[in-house]
C-alpha cells in the first residue's frame, strides 16, 4: 500500500501509472534521438558521424519495437490491442498512438533501413550460409536490381525518406509530452512547454545512447574508436543538452513567477519526496555534471584516453537524468492531491506484471533485439561481402 500524508479523496490513494509508465517515455525517446543522430549524416551531411549511422538506425529500430510493450502491459489484455487500429478514435491522443506508430516503423524507419542496406542484402542473399540466405531472400522483397543507377535512385528516396522522418520522429515522441502537457488538472503537467522539451531530452538520451553503443561495440570487436566521430557527437550532445537544460529552466522560472494556488504544494513536494530523484539525480547528477563534463571537452585540449572516459561518464549519467525526468514527471505528477492537501507515495512490487523485474526486462530487451538486427545487418563495413553486382 501507498503511504498516505495529509487529506485525500479514496480516488486519489492509489497510483494509477507505473514504472512502466515512465520506461515508455523514455524508450520512445531513445527512438526519436538516434533517429536525429543518424539524420545528421543522412540529411545534414555531417560526415564526421558517418561510423554512427547505421547503428543509430538500428538502435532506434531495436528500441521502437519494445516501445509498445510497457502500454500493452499496462493495460492488460495484450490480444485486444490490435483493436485501435479497427475502431479508431481520433479525439483520442492516446489511442492515435498506434498510427503514428506504425507509420514511423514502417513507412519511415524500417523502409530507410531496407534502402541503406538493399545491396549488401542481395549479395548476402547470394553468399550466406543456407540458414539465412533465406532471410535475406525474403527481405530482398524481389528486388536484385543493384545497378549504379538502381543505387543512386535508393540513394535519392533514401535522403526523402530520413527528410520525412525528422518531424515523424518528433512526433512520435513530442505527443507523449502533449498528453501530458494537455491534462489541466494536473499543475505538474499542464505546460505548454512540456511537449518540446521531451522533444529536446529525447534528441539528448538517443544521442548519448548511440554514442556509447558505439564506443562500447567498438571496444568488444577490438576495434578503434573513430574519436573524430566521437568528439563530434559529443559536441552536439552539448550543445542540445544546454538547450534542454534552458527549456527546463525557463519552465521552471515560469512557475516560480506565477506562483499560482498549486505552487506551494508543489514547492512542498520537491523540497520532500522528490528531493532526491529531481534535485540530486536528475538536475545535479543527470544535467549539471555531464554538461560540465563535456563542456570542458569543448574548451580543454585533452588527451585523447581522457575525453573518451568523459565520455563514458557523462553519456551514463546523462541516461540517468534523462530517465529521472521521465520518473519525476509520471510518478510525480501523482504524488499530491487535487485538493494540495495531501501526499502520497509509490512503492515498487517487484515481481508483479508491473514490477521492479519486469521493467528490468523490458529495459534489456532492446539490447538484445539489437544484438539480432547488428548480426542479421552487421552497421559497420564487412571485409567480406562479395563484390559481384546482380541486376535485371
Amino acid at each position: 500500500m501507498n503511504g498516505v500524508e495529509g487529506f485525500m479523496y479514496p480516488n486519489e490513494i492509489t497510483l494509477e501509472w507505473s514504472v512502466l509508465i515512465v520506461l515508455y517515455p523514455f524508450i520512445t525517446g531513445l527512438v526519436a534521438g538516434a533517429f536525429i543522430l543518424a539524420s545528421l549524416e543522412r540529411v545534414f551531411q555531417v560526415a564526421a558521424v558517418k561510423p554512427t549511422y547505421r547503428l543509430a538506425l538500428l538502435t532506434a529500430l531495436a528500441f521502437l519495437l519494445v516501445a509498445p510493450l510497457p502500454l500493452v502491459l499496462h493495460l492488460g489484455h495484450p490480444f485486444r490491442s490490435p483493436e485501435m487500429y479497427f475502431t479508431p478514435h481520433s479525439t483520442s491522443a492516446m489511442a492515435m498512438f498506434g498510427y503514428v506508430y506504425m507509420w514511423y516503423l514502417m513507412a519511415v524507419l524500417v523502409f530507410e533501413i531496407w534502402l541503406d542496406y538493399r545491396r549488401e542484402i542481395v549479395l548476402w542473399s547470394q553468399s550466406a550460409g543456407k540458414w539465412t540466405r533465406w532471410i535475406y531472400r525474403l527481405m530482398t522483397l524481389g528486388s536484385s536490381n543493384i545497378s549504379e543507377r538502381s543505387l543512386a535512385i535508393d540513394e535519392r528516396v533514401g535522403w526523402i525518406v530520413t527528410l520525412i522522418g525528422i518531424p515523424s520522429a518528433f512526433l512520435l515522441h513530442g505527443y507523449v509530452g502533449f498528453i501530458f502537457g494537455s491534462i489541466k488538472a494536473n499543475p505538474w503537467w499542464s505546460s505548454p512547454l512540456m511537449p518540446v522539451v521531451f522533444i529536446f531530452s529525447a534528441m539528448v538520451s538517443g544521442i548519448a545512447a548511440v554514442m556509447l553503443l558505439y564506443m562500447a561495440i567498438a571496444k568488444l570487436r577490438k576495434q578503434k574508436i573513430d574519436i573524430h566521430c566521437v568528439d563530434t557527437i559529443a559536441m552536439y550532445l552539448f550543445y542540445i543538452f544546454i538547450i534542454d537544460f534552458s527549456l527546463e529552466m525557463l519552465d521552471l522560472i515560469h512557475r516560480i513567477y506565477e506562483a499560482d494556488e498549486s505552487f506551494r504544494s508543489l514547492n512542498f513536494l520537491v523540497h520532500t519526496q522528490l528531493y532526491i530523484p529531481h534535485i540530486v539525480i536528475q538536475i545535479c547528477l543527470g544535467t549539471l555534471t555531464p554538461i560540465i563534463l563535456l563542456g570542458i571537452t569543448q574548451v580543454v585540449k585533452l588527451p585523447e584516453i581522457a575525453r573518451k572516459r568523459i565520455y563514458v561518464v557523462a553519456g551514463c549519467l546523462t541516461l540517468i537524468g534523462i530517465f529521472a525526468m521521465r520518473w519525476n514527471v509520471v510518478i510525480g505528477g501523482q504524488l499530491f492531491s487535487k485538493s494540495f492537501l495531501g501526499y502520497t507515495t509509490y512503492k515498487m512490487s517487484l515481481v508483479t506484471h508491473e514490477g521492479l523485474l519486469v521493467a528490468i526486462a523490458l529495459t534489456i530487451l532492446p539490447l538484445v533485439f539489437l544484438w539480432v538486427l547488428i548480426k542479421l545487418l552487421p552497421p559497420w563495413p564487412e571485409k567480406d561481402v562479395p563484390e559481384a553486382a546482380a541486376a535485371d
